[in-house]
């Protein structure tokens, strides 16, 4: 059995924070109060304010002296810029990690089963879920920890959510390019890193 993932104090104030931000408890432009936050956790405010510090390099918030701590107002122009460094990204590890999941791509094939699960049950969240997990799994795939660290600061799952919330925007799941994707790292396509360029560039959220 594998042993339960144990999340730091900061991580799980973090992910407290970024809930309350997709949820619509704080709305854009909206003040966070680092001690009120603080009380309510019953914790002390250093990891509420190393939380709040990883979410503004994240640009999900956004500080400045005398106004305190606000959610970013996320706009078009925010998606659409991390789409092509996304892209450029995912291409490379594509190009990585051929070789790893052309030998197994069982780390693919759940996330585009639940995929296909999502689609029919019209679930949007879950199509926004798996398909980050499927993505995931492939820049793991390329063994690159500052490749993984680099694509993980997009924030691409929470943005995605935000965009939908906030932008109006509508998030198709693709099932069937990923699973096209899956048949031409078993087959080592030589053109896989273009192939999942054009994929990612075209998955971005519509309005």
């Amino acid at each position: 059995m594998t042993p339960p993932v144990v999340h730091s104090l900061r991580e799980q104030i973090r992910e407290h924070i970024v809930e309350g931000i997709v949820s619509g408890r704080w709305k854009p432009g909206e003040r966070i109060v680092e001690r009120r936050i603080a009380v309510e956790l019953e914790v002390s405010q250093t990891p509420v304010r190393e939380a709040l510090r990883e979410l503004e390099t994240l640009r999900l918030i956004e500080s400045a002296p005398n106004k305190g701590v606000r959610v970013r107002n996320l706009t078009a122009a925010d998606l659409e810029e991390s789409y092509p460094v996304r892209a450029g990204l995912e291409q490379i590890a594509a190009e990585l990690a051929v070789e790893r999941l052309a030998a197994d791509v069982s780390v693919l094939e759940p996330s585009v089963a639940a995929l296909y699960a999502a689609d029919a049950a019209g679930d949007s969240a879950g199509q926004v879920r798996h398909t980050v997990a499927f993505h995931r799994e492939l820049v793991r795939a390329a063994g690159n920890g500052v490749l993984l660290h680099t694509w993980e600061s997009l924030g691409i799952e929470v943005f995605t959510a935000l965009s939908i919330r906030w932008l109006g925007t509508v998030q198709k799941s693709y099932a069937e390019e990923h699973e096209a994707l899956v048949e031409a790292f078993r087959r080592r396509d030589p053109e896989i890193g273009a192939l999942v360029k054009l994929h990612v560039l075209g998955c971005a959220p519509r309005a």
